[in-house]
């Protein structure tokens, strides 16, 4: 299973674990199987790394990629087939739209992969160089440090959230995966409709280009609930 993998089901397991008031429970095996190996712990923390923009130029954002090639190297050897297969008993069999799709293709070992880990590593250098994303402190989740290591894109976006968006995306997690993906669906095609239209009445270049920023994200997620969640509140104020 590819690291991108496991790391998206760990982070499904920790949110669900949330919604069913088992989180605790759940940490509790996080940290023993994740962040007490400290080669796994290294492996998802490069991940986090990869996936987080950090307002890079492009000479150092490709001297932090190859920078982190080289630590994954280095490290994933050194993890044992023992500890993948625990976790993997853990997370289960659900399947999950992974969040590391790219940053799995860059640090495959497949050489018949080489034109797929060329597209991957710009799309990844063109996120580091991407401005961090700065959230303001609202709800004092029990999402403490190490959760972060494998669950820090989660925390980042529900550390920001009201009382009563929190309310709401509890109350969506609890919903059937069937029913959400049709309403999803359905979603995204009003929100592409109501961007294109606000693309077509703007005569501002750089509102256009926000626009097709934003409408190159909407159509290249995947359905999960955190994602349903965002769209409908993008919809809701377009």
């Amino acid at each position: 299973m590819k690291f991108g993998i496991l790391k998206s089901k760990i982070e499904n397991v920790l949110l669900e674990s949330y919604k069913n008031n088992t989180f605790k429970d759940e940490l509790k095996i996080f940290k023993k199987l994740v962040i007490e190996n400290k080669n796994v712990a290294k492996i998802f923390y490069l991940y986090d790394e990869l996936n987080t923009p950090k307002g890079l130029n492009e000479s150092y954002s490709n001297d932090y990629i190859n920078e982190c090639i080289k630590i994954y190297e280095n490290t994933v050897n050194k993890i044992k087939q023992s500890d993948i297969n625990q976790i993997v008993g853990w997370v289960g069999n659900k399947n999950v739209e992974s969040n590391y799709t790219d940053i799995d293709t860059l640090l495959s070992n497949d050489v018949l992969t080489i034109e797929s880990k060329i597209k991957s590593r710009k799309i990844i250098s063109e996120s580091l160089r991407k401005l961090p994303i700065t959230t303001t402190k609202g709800i004092d989740l029990p999402l403490s440090t190490m959760v972060s290591v494998a669950n820090k894109t989660i925390k980042n976006y529900i550390d920001g959230l009201n009382e009563s968006d929190k309310k709401e995306l509890i109350n969506l997690l609890s919903e059937d995966d069937s029913s959400l993906t049709e309403k999803y669906i359905t979603l995204k095609e009003s929100v592409v409709e109501k961007l294109n239209n606000m693309k077509e009445s703007s005569d501002d270049n750089s509102v256009k280009s926000r626009i097709d920023e934003t409408l190159t994200k909407v159509l290249s997620e995947k359905f999960d609930k955190l994602s349903y969640f965002k769209l409908k509140g993008l919809n809701e104020n377009l």
